[in-house]
């Protein structure tokens, strides 16, 4: 039990003389008892937010008092908000912060475009989902005349708005990112910001920090510079979009952007380029499905899919990972305080684990205390390409590495294989790119000749910022997941009796997980296993093997599943192994 945490959310259960909450977080591990005059207005079956009055004792369970009713369990929006609560969410925008944004103009301003390099009658991208709203990244490639590539990636100049010690910048550096919740957004900055002057809209000027690179054929960034300019996007554009004209596979597009189809192939050309490179260098390329979780306008989950990525979404990926090396490497050598994003090898340790559930399944990396390389995890990663386990082994790849954070000093980022590392191209959700774009306004302001003052004081603000924003990082993450498995959870809940194939995707010593084709995972229990079998766990060899019959089940391996429980309440979906007849 967490001593400090004195208020939860949890469901509220009248006993008409008494009631108790049951809490979403389970690692409190007890249900909460509630006197009558305590109730306030919760009914039964409320999520509530419960404040302890009394702790618990030996023979006693905690007391506490309803504070506040969020609604009850099936209503609309009730599981999303009581995970705000649970979390202590700033998911509204103080006053000041509001009015501060209110203040801010529509449109850039002539006196704003001085000083600027003028882009906007460069040809100009975005690609994005076709539901994003803040719109924080477009490019520009060119093919010069040497054979090189000119890679422009424009960043919208936010700082520019979010100035320091403004409310709108402490709230920023509050929240720390945005918070996707399936369906709702808890934003890092107000929307007059996020969804206007600072998203690159088609056809609006906006201001933006750019990012050039002259790229060779081999992929390596030969020249860049990063300077303030204005933009005016010449065309939104879609990932489905962007693939179709890729493929040739859809006359209706090919013929609306007929006038792009170069600009889009050379931006192909340069992706495969950057992408080839990166992987000899050994970027993993752990290729995990997102989930597509598609909610009705109550917000109840009406299908789940994997989410498609295609090359489009690759040649985005491709260009912002050589802008954030490209800036993170000049200021490093600039030697200026500064936010980079850090991802240390992982320890020989969970290789070795790792290497134990990898046997089973035929592949092995190879390590010792001074060689953990990428490459060696990349060569593995490309051996399960297009397999059934593919998606299992990059799981467990995952699971082995560390995670990444934010740090004030460089040490490089081993799941990119990048030296240099930061994360500059999202301003609008992120604060490290936001604090960043701080710096480098400052640096060319000055000029690149900051003093020893600017320096002293930024480099403590850096240190500050990376570790608060790695802590903010944590809660975003854990809050997304937990949305996603009420919303997993809610969909199988009129699943019941169904039977699906499944991949068993962890074993542990009260069972094991699979997971659908849909990406949805649940617990089989040895009790849900095989009728009068008892299994044994092998910790050595991670396998569950049957004690009369040496029947073995490793991760992995297909099987077929019933469904025999699920539960938004609990966030858990059950399932009981289904043997062929």
């Amino acid at each position: 039990m967490e001593e400090a945490k004195n208020k939860l959310v949890g469901t509220f259960i009248n006993n008409k003389s008494f009631g108790f909450v049951i809490p979403d977080d389970k690692k409190f591990g007890t249900d909460i008892f509630i006197s009558k005059a305590n109730f306030g207005k919760a009914r039964n079956n409320h999520k509530v937010v419960v404040e302890i009055v009394k702790p618990a004792k030996a023979d006693k369970k905690p007391e506490g008092k309803i504070v506040e009713v969020i609604g009850g369990i099936n209503k609309a929006g009730v599981d999303m908000l009581s995970l705000i609560k649970e979390y202590d969410l700033p998911y509204k925008f103080p006053e000041e912060v509001n009015k501060e944004a209110q203040l801010l103009p529509n449109e850039v301003t002539e006196q704003e475009i001085k000083n600027r390099k003028d882009l906007r009658e460069d040809i100009i991208f975005t690609i994005d989902g076709e539901d994003a709203k803040d719109l924080d990244d477009a490019v520009k490639v060119t093919r010069l005349e040497n054979g090189n590539y000119k890679l422009d990636v424009h960043i919208a100049d936010v700082s520019h708005y979010v100035r320091e010690k403004t409310n709108l910048e402490k709230e920023a550096r509050l929240r720390g990112t945005s918070i996707y919740m399936l369906g709702r957004v808890i934003p890092m900055l107000p929307r007059k910001l996020s969804n206007g002057i600072c998203s690159l809209n088609a056809g609006e000027n906006r201001l933006a920090l750019t990012c050039t690179m002259e790229i060779d054929k081999q992929g390596q960034v030969i020249a860049s510079d990063i300077y303030k300019s204005v933009i005016k996007v010449t065309q939104r554009m879609s990932y489905t979009d962007v693939q179709k004209i890729l493929d040739r596979s859809d006359e209706q597009v090919l013929a609306k952007y007929e006038k792009y189809l170069g600009d889009f192939e050379i931006m192909k050309e340069l992706a495969l380029i950057l992408k080839e490179k990166r992987q000899k260098q050994g970027y993993l390329n752990l290729d995990i499905p997102e989930t597509k979780i598609v909610l009705d306008e109550k917000g109840k989950p009406i299908d789940i899919h994997k989410y498609e990525v295609t090359f489009a979404n690759e040649i985005i990926e491709q260009f912002m990972l050589s802008a954030n090396e490209t800036v993170a490497e000049k200021f490093y050598w600039l030697e200026a305080p500064f936010i980079y994003r850090v991802h240390e090898a992982p320890d020989l340790e969970k290789i070795q684990e790792l290497n134990k559930f990898l046997h089973n399944l035929g592949y092995k990396i190879k390590a010792s205390q001074d060689n953990i390389y990428s490459k060696e995890f990349a060569k593995v990663l490309e051996q399960v390409k297009g397999k059934d386990e593919e998606k299992v082994v990059s799981n467990l790849i995952l699971r082995t590495l560390k995670v990444a954070r934010y740090e004030s000093t460089n040490s490089g980022h081993f799941g990119i294989a990048s030296k240099y590392y930061c994360h500059f191209t999202s301003p609008i959700r992120r604060y490290p790119d936001l604090f960043i774009h701080q710096i480098i306004s400052k640096y060319i302001e000055k000029n690149y000749d900051v003093d020893d003052y600017f320096y002293e004081k930024y480099s403590k603000r850096a240190y500050k910022r990376a570790f608060s924003s790695s802590e903010r990082e944590k809660v975003a993450t854990k809050v997304e997941r937990e949305a996603e498995k009420i919303k997993k959870a809610e969909y199988m809940e009129d699943k019941i009796g169904n039977e699906y194939d499944a991949i068993i995707s962890s074993i542990t010593k009260f069972g094991m997980f699979a997971e659908l084709e849909n990406t949805v995972e649940g617990l089989i229990r040895f009790d849900n296993m095989e009728s009068g079998e008892y299994f044994i766990y092998d910790d050595q060899n991670k396998i569950l093997r049957g004690e009369k019959t040496g029947k073995i089940y490793k991760i992995g391996q297909k099987i077929k599943v019933e469904v025999i429980g699920a539960s938004k309440l609990t966030r858990n979906v059950d399932f009981k192994l289904k043997l062929d007849d």
